[in-house]
């Protein structure tokens, strides 16, 4: 039986890692455990007038290369394994690009469907107010996530001036243009996927135009991976959400089902197309596969019946340890999540960067950056894996693991 525990599911990979490349016990142990964990009540009057105490999280992983960076999640199903386990995650993602951060993440046990704008600000700024210590534009960079995004970016940049007492935009990036978020930074997370699809299809020799695409959730990343997708000439056959999704062997229009979700409130029942579930979903006939949901969907239970000859994570997590051997087996090319979603964060550093100089650049240079560092960071991870003989996943952590542990190395241990 294998393991659902996220956090255990990190080691695992960090195990697997440390491994191939030798690295020295002592190192491999101080990158196992977060450097901080902060566990918060947040209490708030809820419009009825009831108090309500939810749970909120931030783990700080690792700062050796530069200031922790992560987004905040808020859902029913947070648990502090799984925060543990993306903050880790998260500094692997950015020492692959070759970012100057480390890795953080934060989560609210709640249920924002059911929550009105009122309560969802007063729940941020209250959690914002409980972390004051311990963010900053130098020390922790927050950012959107699950069911979080500018609005509720700009709610805690004001928070967090408030208590600083002056402007101080670089404590979080994903905020509206107008309080200086980045052109391009809603869509990042998604273009880099696109990206990494457009690579993979390229090596695997996928012509665009004959290339079958299915993405497993349709948020943020989802529709925006799909909508390029098709942009870049490849065929959307499936679509799906936490409701079920959407087949058409001919092709969905990305723009369309999107706006039949914001109005039906799920993809199912798109005119024309044929229901299938999320598990049909990940099975179909397709090229390219994107998981863009949550964690554990590519399991040891269901790895076997996947057909698509790449699969691109959108998520953090999709594919699980023994899932990976399955499907290396099989031949199938995974970009692993540290890369292949790694657009958000490193637009999320060029947001920062702007902030800091309070200099904006043009949506054109934002993506023409990002294109030259994802095909960067690429061909590092597959020139990794070729020395080594491994797969993307081990060598984007070979890779990863290596650059963290030699600034670690580097700086020593004080006392």
């Amino acid at each position: 039986m294998e393991k659902s525990n996220p956090y255990e599911m990190a080691l695992e990979q960090l195990d697997k890692a440390v491994k191939k490349i030798k690295l020295d016990p002592g190192v491999h142990e101080i990158l196992k455990y977060p450097k901080r964990t902060v566990i918060v009540s947040v209490p708030i009057i809820m419009d009825n007038g009831e108090c309500k105490v939810f749970t909120g999280y931030r783990v700080q992983h690792h700062d050796a290369r530069g200031p922790f960076k992560g987004g905040v999640r808020y859902h029913p199903d947070v648990t502090l394994e799984e925060v543990k386990a993306l903050a880790m995650w998260m500094t692997w993602k950015c020492s692959v690009m070759d970012l100057p951060f480390g890795g953080a993440k934060g989560g609210v046990v709640c249920n924002p469907r059911a929550m009105s704008e009122g309560e969802l600000q007063r729940l941020t700024r209250r959690y914002t107010a409980n972390l004051i210590r311990f963010i900053g534009p130098e020390t922790d960079i927050l950012a959107p996530d699950v069911y979080t995004n500018p609005k509720t970016m700009a709610w805690i940049m004001d928070t967090y001036s408030t208590y600083v007492g002056y402007c101080a935009p670089g404590v979080v990036t994903g905020k509206p243009l107008s309080i200086g978020g980045s052109k391009g930074r809603l869509e990042a997370t998604a273009m880099g996927v696109s990206f990494m699809c457009r690579e993979a299809a390229n090596l695997l020799k996928i012509e665009p135009k004959e290339g079958r695409v299915a993405v497993q959730g349709y948020g943020n990343v989802g529709y925006y991976a799909a909508k390029f997708a098709r942009e870049m000439g490849f065929k959307v056959v499936g679509v799906s959400d936490s409701s079920g999704g959407i087949y058409d062997p001919d092709g969905l229009d990305p723009d369309a089902v999107q706006a039949h979700k914001g109005k039906a409130g799920s993809v199912r029942g798109y005119e024309g197309s044929e229901e299938i579930t999320n598990r049909e979903l990940l099975e179909l006939e397709c090229d390219i596969l994107i998981p863009a949901a949550l964690e554990n969907q590519i399991t040891e239970a269901n790895a076997d019946n996947i057909k698509a000859r790449v699969v691109v994570e959108g998520a953090n997590g999709p594919t699980t340890p023994k899932a990976d051997e399955i499907l290396f087996e099989k031949e199938i090319m995974v970009v692993p999540d540290i890369l292949a979603n790694a657009g958000g964060v490193t637009v999320s550093y060029f947001e920062w960067v702007q902030d800091l100089m309070s200099y904006f650049w043009t949506y054109e240079a934002v993506m023409k950056t990002l294109d030259e560092k994802m095909v960067a960071a690429l061909k590092d991870v597959l020139e990794t894996a070729r020395k080594n003989r491994v797969d993307l996943r081990t060598a984007a952590y070979m890779l990863a693991v290596g650059r963290v542990a030699e600034t670690i190395e580097l700086r020593g241990i004080f006392p």
